[in-house]
């Protein structure tokens, strides 16, 4: 057993943040030795109840939830920051010729250490995350995280047409090597596999069959992909599946849309498509600065509210252009208010944090096991410093309330604001 007295913010079953200016924090075993959180609440209520627990005192810091990044390109590393006119300009200049060289074990187990050390450094705990083509690129991330103890979920991209050479897989290979994969990775430890197509163009029919056909063997294991992100993205996808309603109608008639589906943009949406991701269960993972970077379009927050489906925050990184939750949250704030088109929505700092801990969690299925602080989650948590810069310190110092204070974090915090991160109960 270990308890931490700080500040503590966590989250209710509606959304709403739980703040304790003096809280404790309890970590201990599981019924699996899991560490898992035991306590969590007020100082004054919860420190009689544990005699003998070490406590480490941590005055004037935050602790709470590891962040939820819920789609990111782990080979897309070295990709982020690479100028382009739109997405499809952007994947032929820079993403395919770099991804190619994922087929080398050794150059993409060297990037898998730093694309985790840059997660870890910015505070998230668990990543949704594609790999590439090569069945080499899965195993390297995958036994990169296993030896941090980290959760993550990712997967072989599926993409056998519509793609260069050195990216591009075979139909039927490619879907026996996902079959192996998931056998060997899934569940092992911490980690998850997702069934991956790249997005809906570079699939054949039978890819995406037999993606679905996966996907209904294996109902434990998640599925990811792109959807409506850009118009020119949209036509193409309404030529090559003209029997499909629309760009996401695709990935339903092909079995993909389920509880545990998350669906990278979903900006270009009617309420048809808004529909069928409520009524499948399936998430959309919020991408803002990657929509910004690449003009692609704004996620319709009124939309997404006023029907009611699941969604999340994500880097997107290398189209996003940060690790970092703190430049998403904004970003997210920025398309809320500017990017509708109905009067802008206001989102609020809890719900923006919520989008990135508690909510990513529910959009994966994960609710009451990570993206919180309450009994029964894993241990992964992050200590912040709202001191860590003089004009972030200044800002703090002067909120009158939690609300004030959580945007203080995301306008003015970064990597820096990051002060320690746990996982599962010990410090990455």
């Amino acid at each position: 057993m270990k308890a931490y007295r700080a500040a503590l913010l966590r989250f209710d079953d509606h959304g709403q943040a739980v703040y304790d200016e003096d809280g404790l924090l309890l970590v201990g075993p599981g019924p699996d030795g899991m560490p898992l959180i035991r306590a969590a609440g007020a100082w004054s209520a919860l420190a009689d109840r544990y005699p003998g627990v070490a406590v480490e005192h941590l005055p004037g810091r935050i602790l709470a939830p590891g962040f939820i990044d819920l789609h990111v390109h782990f080979p897309q590393t070295d990709v982020i920051g690479s100028p382009a006119e739109g997405l499809l300009p952007w994947l032929e200049n820079y993403t395919f010729p770099h991804e190619a060289r994922f087929a080398d074990p050794a150059y993409a187990a060297g990037v898998a250490k730093v694309f985790l050390d840059e997660l870890l450094r910015h505070g998230v705990t668990t990543p949704l995350t594609f790999a590439t083509s090569h069945p080499a690129s899965v195993h390297a991330l995958m036994a990169e995280a296993k030896g941090r103890g980290m959760r993550l979920i990712a997967g072989k991209v599926l993409q056998d047409r519509h793609s260069p050479d050195g990216v591009r897989d075979e139909t039927e290979q490619s879907l026996v090597d996902s079959e192996a994969l998931i056998r060997q990775w899934h569940g092992h430890g911490r980690l998850g596999y997702a069934v991956t197509p790249r997005f809906a163009p570079s699939c054949s029919d039978a890819q995406l069959r037999g993606a679905g056909e996966l996907a209904a063997k294996y109902p434990d294991v998640w599925i990811q992909s792109h959807v409506a992100e850009n118009k020119d993205e949209i036509a193409w996808a309404r030529q090559l599946f003209p029997a499909s309603r629309s760009y996401l109608s695709v990935y339903g008639d092909f079995g993909l849309m389920r509880e545990r589906a998350i669906y990278a943009h979903c900006i270009h949406f009617d309420d048809d498509d808004r529909r069928l991701m409520r009524s499948t269960g399936a998430a959309a993972a919020v991408s803002p600065t990657s929509n910004l970077f690449l003009g692609s379009g704004f996620f319709d927050y009124e939309g997404a509210q006023r029907i009611g489906f699941r969604h999340g925050l994500a880097s997107d990184v290398g189209g996003g252009t940060s690790f970092s939750p703190f430049h998403t949250m904004l970003a997210a704030y920025y398309v809320g208010r500017e990017g509708q088109t109905k009067p802008g929505v206001s989102l609020s700092p809890q719900n923006l944090w919520w989008q990135h801990t508690a909510g990513a969690a529910q959009a994966l299925g994960l609710e009451g096991t990570i993206g919180n602080l309450q009994p029964g989650c894993e241990a992964d948590f992050v200590v912040l410093n709202p001191h860590a810069t003089p004009l972030l310190s200044r800002k703090v110092t002067h909120a009158r309330d939690l609300d004030e204070l959580l945007f203080s974090l995301i306008v003015l915090g970064d990597d820096r604001a990051v002060e320690r991160v746990h996982l599962a109960g010990s410090p990455a």
